[in-house]
């Protein structure tokens, strides 16, 4: 271990050897190696301020600007050699460019800390991670839409308590979920917003000391704003607190989505038919299909749960600043990210491809739920809803009674119920009918459904942008 001592960014105080076990325990770049990109990045723009502070000289700058492209080269052709003592990404980038540079390496670090540059690095990555979750998210969503105006004739029902509750479209069903994933992209971009802020110049807590041009910094690396306060800006993680909770937020939506789509794939429903590219069979029961894709998506959510609250614990015991507790960071962002990365695609493979069964979703409808609407009838004809309710209800318990479709009591039959009932008490048992007279718009249900499809028309093209 001798030798990897040298490669450490702190060892000048320490006497011996690091325990092989302790090495193991302490380094990172298992997993911190996948931020190499933004270390350079972060470190090229460094480089330049320290030029700016006359803390390197121009010629310096420039070995050192060329050194971190060969840096980058070497990790982009997949030749980046880690070293026994690379504990982490920043050591390992700045040990090789020692090796290809010399000494101008050693003033690239001059009044940064591994505090400061780490929480940049993770931010620049974060970011980058937030803009491709955002346009599977917006891919998701957009698949859905377009699924709900193809398909805005076909009803089914819709349930509560899971028991059947009224007559609805499924593409009101599909448009339920694709407006609470709009509120996840909406609640991403603030997100992204919050984690785009400058720390690069705080040093490891006080700040630092040779009149580093942050504002410059700022440009450089495209951040929105730069942090005010040293202390904060190295010890807080709140950035990957927020993402990690809005990763559990989006997969509640996603399992709730999920959830629904098991239950209607099954022989009991038979309401919809996964494409055989997302579902998997049994290795005892030929004929089985699973819904694996939407299990594995509810599944997940759970997986996301545990590293939020899990990191949580880990922040809720710490003293102020730095701690190298928050090293449990990265591993809960990167598994986070990736994690809802293929819960999206999958969703949106899920979406575009399931085919729906009309007749049967329409062949489950049945007259018991309209039994708000034979109440609403009674409303028009001036009786106050809460005793409508009740005659309602009366005229379903004599149709259970009976052993009859409530629509097949006679009219004698709901005059037992209440005397207002007349003929046209027949009107009643359209389903179609009772679907149009719902909206959350004004008008009918469908002209509603159109609302919603152009609205979240409109919104995906504001979002894309």
């Amino acid at each position: 271990m001798a030798n990897s001592e040298g490669n450490k960014l702190w060892g000048g105080r320490f006497v011996g050897d690091t325990d092989p076990i302790m090495e193991k325990f302490n380094a990172s770049i298992a997993y911190d190696q996948r931020m190499w990109d933004v270390d350079i990045k972060g470190s090229k723009a460094y480089a330049k301020a320290l030029q700016t502070a006359n803390l390197v000289s121009p010629e310096e700058k420039e070995k050192i600007l060329e050194g971190l492209d060969m840096v980058f080269a070497e990790w982009s052709k997949g030749v980046f050699q880690i070293k026994p003592g690379d504990e982490d990404i920043h050591t390992a980038n700045e040990r090789r460019l020692k090796e290809l540079i010399g000494e101008p390496a050693g003033k690239l670090h001059t009044g940064r800390s591994r505090n400061d540059q780490v929480v940049t690095d993770m931010r620049l990555w974060l970011r980058d991670a937030i803009n491709t979750l955002k346009s599977n998210a917006l891919e998701l969503i957009n698949t859905m839409v377009e699924r709900a105006a193809v398909e805005i004739d076909i009803l089914f029902p819709g349930y509560t308590h899971m028991q059947r509750a009224q007559p609805i479209r499924w593409s009101h069903w599909i448009l339920s979920h694709a407006v609470s994933l709009s509120r996840d992209v909406e609640q991403l971009e603030v997100i992204r917003r919050r984690t785009n802020v400058l720390p690069l110049g705080s040093g490891a807590i006080a700040g630092n000391p040779f009149n580093i041009d942050r504002e410059f910094l700022r440009k450089e690396l495209d951040f929105d704003e730069v942090s005010i306060n040293s202390m904060d800006a190295t010890g807080q993680r709140d950035f990957v607190v927020e993402f990690l909770f809005w990763a559990s937020m989006c997969l509640t939506h996603l399992s709730k989505m999920a959830e629904d789509l098991i239950l209607y794939t099954t022989k009991e429903f038979s309401f919809i038919t996964l494409s055989d590219a997302y579902s998997t069979g049994s290795s005892l029961m030929p004929q089985k299909k699973n819904a694996d894709s939407l299990e594995l998506i509810r599944s997940k959510a759970g997986r996301v749960f545990g590293r939020c609250a899990g990191f949580l614990m880990t922040l809720k015991g710490l003293p102020s600043t730095y701690n190298k507790d928050l090293q449990e960071d990265k591993e809960a962002m990167f598994d986070t990210h990736d994690t809802v990365h293929a819960v999206l695609q999958v969703a949106t493979g899920v979406m575009s491809t399931l085919q729906v069964h009309q007749k049967t979703m329409e062949a489950a409808l049945s007259p018991d739920m309209l039994a708000t609407d034979l109440a609403y009838y009674l409303v028009r004809k001036g009786m106050p809803f809460r005793e409508a309710h009740g005659c309602s209800g009366k005229a379903v318990y004599l149709a259970e009674s009976k052993n009859i479709p409530l629509n097949q009591l006679t009219l004698e039959d709901l005059r037992i119920a209440s005397p207002l009932f007349d003929s046209d008490v027949s009107s009643v048992w359209d389903y179609s009918s009772s679907v149009e007279q719902y909206s959350a718009f004004g008008g009918t249900a469908k002209s509603s459904v159109t609302a919603q499809i152009e609205h979240m028309r409109s919104w995906l093209k504001n979002h894309r942008q």
